[in-house]
């Protein structure tokens, strides 16, 4: 193939434009900020098991002791009740009978008395725990909002960057010969470079130095001559830099 030496000199400008789209999509791909935030969500929603968990044991503790005080409740009622009755009662039988379950009740209520206490002090460190681990959701939360943020920030700058660049691509592209960017596109997307400087004897696609016959061919193909690499199949854009002439 021939193309005019001004032609595939563009090649080049081309070919540092798809470096640094590639360039941005790595990046992209690789933000810190991408994996802190998937990070600090895994954490959240372990988190957020544990505050389940925690709210199972305040919810229980506290089921507890509204039973108990309900209990307590009914004792204290049939306390009232009996303890009236006594002081109302002219039978010596009710009285000792109703005196008897008053001594019954009065050690109910205090058994209820000491496991409300017990209890009361489960519900206490239940909500201590529960509040201490949403004070770490909270934190998390705010964590996640900053990087969630921040990851936002940097992908923006980066649609810009590719943007910019596609724009500029845009125009390069249409200033090249069809049947040359033909060519570059189909060896950019096989091998991730379409065209390379050659310069010193050497690709600048795959790096490696042409000597004997190699060599000798690039220097005595026509300047208009598209040559490619013989290893990487690049095209290799003879220059000035190229100290061929």
């Amino acid at each position: 193939m021939k193309s005019s030496h001004a032609e595939q000199k563009k090649l080049l400008d081309l070919q540092n434009i798809d470096s640094g789209l590639a360039r941005v999509a790595h990046r992209e791909r690789s933000l810190p900020e991408i994996a802190e935030h998937i990070q600090v969500s895994g954490e959240r929603t372990a988190l957020s098991a544990r505050l389940a968990a925690e709210s199972g044991v305040l919810e229980d503790a506290k089921t507890e002791l509204g039973r108990l005080e309900s209990d307590a409740a009914v004792v204290d009622a049939r306390i009232a009740r009996d303890t009236d009755r006594v002081t109302h009662s002219s039978s010596v039988k009710d009285v000792t009978a109703l005196e008897s379950e008053l001594e019954s009740l009065y050690r109910r209520k205090n058994n209820l008395e000491d496991m409300e206490l017990v209890v009361m002090e489960r519900v206490e460190q239940a909500e201590s725990q529960l509040a201490s681990t949403q004070l770490l959701d909270d934190e998390l939360q705010a964590k996640l909002a900053d990087v969630a943020e921040r990851r936002s920030t940097a992908l923006d700058a980066l649609a810009q960057e590719r943007a910019h660049l596609s724009a500029e691509r845009g125009l390069l592209e249409d200033s090249v010969a069809t049947d040359l960017l033909a060519l570059y596109e189909k060896l950019r997307t096989r091998g991730g470079t379409g065209a390379a400087l050659f310069r010193a004897g050497t690709c600048g696609a795959c790096t490696i130095t042409l000597t004997g016959n190699e060599l000798q061919k690039v220097r005595a193909a026509e300047i208009d001559e598209v040559l490619q690499c013989p290893e990487c199949s690049a095209i290799m854009v003879r220059t000035e830099e190229s100290g061929l002439w």
